[in-house]
C-alpha cells in the first residue's frame, strides 16, 4: 500500500507547542488538571507534551497517568483474537478532577467512550477534555468531539491513518495508506 505523509516533523512539532499553549490557557496552574494518555498510541503524545512543558513551562507541575481500557471495548468479546491488556499508571484520584485525555488519532469515538467508561475506579471528575492529533472528520460512530485538536483530516472507507513516533522529534511523521 502507498504511503502519503500528511504530517512532517516541523508541523507535528508546531502543532505539539500549539497544544501545549491552548492547555496552559485554558488550566492556567494546573493544581486541579490531570493529563492521561491513553493506551497504546496516546502515551507517546501525552509524554512528548510532557516534554515541551518541562521545557517551556517548568514551573508548571502536572500530574499525569496512563491508561488502558481494553476490557471496556464494546468489542472485546467479540474479537476471535485474544485482547491483552497494558499498563494503567494513575497513582492519584480523579475525584473532581478536570481531565484530559491523550490520543493519537479520533476516528470512530469508541475508544475514547470506552477510556471514559474505564475511569469510573479512579474517581468521578469535574470535567474530561480530549486532546487528539488528528481527527479523522465524518467516521464517528459515537458522538464524541475533540477539544484540543491538532489537525482535521479527511479520509476515504478502508484508509488507515499513522502516527510514527521518535525519539529523535525530526523523525516524526504522520501518514496515510490506502
Amino acid at each position: 500500500m502507498p504511503k502519503k505523509i500528511l504530517l512532517n516533523s516541523k508541523k507535528i512539532e508546531i502543532i505539539l507547542n500549539r497544544l501545549v499553549c491552548e492547555l496552559v490557557e485554558n488550566h492556567k496552574d494546573f493544581n486541579n488538571t490531570v493529563l492521561i494518555g491513553l493506551q497504546p498510541r496516546g502515551i507517546f503524545l501525552a509524554n512528548k507534551i510532557l516534554e515541551i512543558f518541562k521545557k517551556d513551562y517548568p514551573d508548571i507541575n502536572i500530574s499525569s497517568g496512563i491508561l488502558d481500557f481494553t476490557f471496556f471495548r464494546d468489542d472485546f468479546r467479540r474479537s476471535e483474537k485474544t485482547l491483552s491488556a497494558s499498563t494503567t499508571r494513575i497513582n492519584f484520584s480523579i475525584e473532581n478532577k478536570n481531565v484530559v485525555l491523550i490520543d493519537d488519532v479520533l476516528f470512530t469515538g469508541r475508544s475514547i467512550k470506552a477510556a471514559m467508561s474505564s475511569m469510573d475506579s479512579y474517581g468521578r471528575p469535574k470535567s474530561i477534555e480530549l486532546l487528539v492529533l488528528i481527527d479523522r472528520r465524518y467516521k464517528r460512530e459515537i458522538p464524541i468531539e475533540a477539544n484540543y485538536c491538532g489537525s482535521k483530516i479527511d479520509t476515504f472507507k478502508g484508509d488507515r491513518v499513522s502516527v510514527e513516533w521518535n525519539d529523535n522529534i525530526n523523525n516524526n511523521i504522520i501518514y496515510i495508506e490506502n
